[in-house]
């Protein structure tokens, strides 16, 4: 065996070998950063019956107050433990240090606080019913676990999305399998130990590594004893996934793809919108389900908006992720990089004009073998172009020119995905009537990425099923009972001194 850092599941608070082992690649230079140890099904079991045993046990009965102060602990951890986790995330991801610790390792800390917050303020449903005929009930429901969730993460933020599902799950009371992505594996055994060294009882938290199809993905979908799935990812996945749960009618929360659409009105502050845009196109590579693929600019302000964006993607900083001056790391591998690459060429098959970027850079031996791409940009397209129909999931972005507000929204809710959009307005009343009528989760006006954690999460369409967020993940990662205790008849109002309405 080599001396590589070795990525080995996470089962009953242990570490255990696989049946196999993969390298994991750096998308910065090509170079084999780790061995990962692929977890066979009999690995996936295991995980499946400790999670099980747990919620038999202490961790069944645990009440939330309880429970919050776990999490605030993890969150604690998290935060002692940054430097290590940043260190893990820009391995896997090549994502420019700067980035990585402000929104990747604080929002993971965040995610375990506010999810404390939401369960330890959590109320219960209750109404007290009077009937015509004089019979009295008072209704209650009653939170439960949803049970072992297996949770299945991407590789563009994982450890984000990863405390985004797995804080409310435990909040819940759950117990979780986690599945993280092949490319990225290493903050998901890195939180393992977090999770141990902050108190978590064995078999809450647990990790299986390995691919989808005919490996842990597949294995933990399957399984019978998994009570629910929650996904992000892309649309093809989740449509797999909800095939492999059918059989065992498993509910389901996927955050799926998006080919999210910007409007930019004539009336705008145009470069606050260029100045959004940039950082809606562009951020983490392009690689945000939220990121903008698709810009519809009115026609008097097109030409001063394409500038603007072309000089913005210039100004972009391709290089070491430790390197201050670094803004945009590569893509996470090179068979993602074919695929965005593919894309280019389609593009300008089609007949695209390209204004920036559309090939690979040259960044020199050290970097030639890295996954790295050019930000790109195109004019020339349509809403019929490949490159606004498919989601490419890289830094790129058709822009057209668009005339009226009907039109706008036409354009913009022409696609199968409904993620997010964002509208860019001065007008007030504007502002309101357009994002009113996106088709989408999430509508942003004169900003992106900007949320608060309470708020529902989630798309339309082919971008997903469910909602996340706040008491919105509660509904799913927590099933009621409702319980109904009939009441003696009471007084009715005006009698026995009850004042009449």
């Amino acid at each position: 065996m080599s001396r590589q850092v070795q990525l080995r599941n996470f089962v009953a608070g242990e570490f255990v070998a696989g049946t196999a082992v993969f390298d994991k690649v750096s998308p910065v230079d090509g170079t084999v950063v780790a061995q990962v140890h692929e977890a066979g099904a009999d690995v996936v079991d295991a995980a499946v019956k400790a999670a099980r045993a747990a919620l038999t046990g202490a961790w069944g009965r645990s009440r939330v107050a309880e429970r919050a102060a776990l999490l605030r602990r993890i969150a604690d951890v998290i935060e002692d433990r940054a430097d290590d986790l940043l260190r893990a995330e820009i391995r896997d991801t090549g994502k420019p240090e700067k980035q990585a610790r402000e929104l990747d390792i604080g929002r993971a800390a965040l995610n375990f606080r506010a999810a404390a917050d939401v369960i330890a303020s959590a109320g219960l449903d209750s109404f007290l019913t009077e009937l015509p005929d004089g019979r009295r009930a008072l209704n209650y429901a009653v939170p439960k676990p949803l049970g072992v969730v297996g949770v299945i993460v991407p590789w563009n933020l994982p450890l984000l999305l990863l405390t985004w599902k797995v804080a409310p799950a435990l909040a819940s009371g759950n117990a979780v399998v986690v599945k993280p992505s092949e490319e990225t594996p290493s903050s998901a055994t890195l939180l393992a130990e977090v999770m141990a060294e902050a108190g978590v009882p064995d078999g809450v938290f647990n990790v299986v590594h390995g691919r989808g199809p005919g490996s842990a993905g597949e294995f933990l979908a399957t399984h019978p004893g998994v009570d629910g799935i929650t996904f992000t990812g892309e649309s093809a996945t989740g449509a797999a996934i909800m095939r492999s749960v059918a059989p065992h009618v498993r509910p389901v929360s996927f955050e799926l793809g998006g080919k999210n659409a910007a409007v930019v009105f004539a009336d705008a502050d145009i470069e606050q919108a260029v100045d959004g845009l940039s950082r809606s196109i562009f951020t983490n590579t392009g690689q945000v389900c939220l990121c903008t693929e698709r810009v519809y600019i009115e026609e008097p302000v097109f030409d001063s908006v394409v500038a603007g964006l072309a000089e913005r993607a210039r100004e972009l900083r391709l290089g070491d992720p430790y390197a201050a001056e670094t803004t945009t790391g590569p893509l996470i591998s090179a068979a993602h990089r074919a695929k965005v690459v593919s894309y280019l060429d389609r593009a300008v098959a089609e007949g695209a004009s390209v204004v920036v970027g559309g090939g690979i850079p040259d960044l020199g031996p050290d970097l030639a073998a890295g996954a790295w791409i050019e930000p790109t940009l195109w004019t020339g397209v349509d809403n019929t172009s490949t490159v606004m129909r498919d989601e490419v999931f890289g830094p790129v972005a058709g822009l057209v020119p668009f005339t009226g507000e009907e039109e706008a929204i036409r354009l913009a809710n022409d696609t199968a995905f409904g993620l997010a959009a964002a509208v860019w307005t001065t007008d007030l009343d504007r502002a309101h009537r357009v994002a009113g009528r996106m088709h989408v989760g999430m509508a942003w006006v004169n900003t992106w990425y900007l949320r608060d954690l309470r708020s529902p999460f989630g798309g339309m369409g082919l971008s997903g099923i469910g909602r996340e967020g706040g008491r919105h993940s509660l509904g799913f990662y927590s099933q009621p009972t409702n319980v109904c205790i009939g009441l003696a008849a009471g007084p009715r109002p005006g009698e026995h001194g009850w004042p009449a309405a």
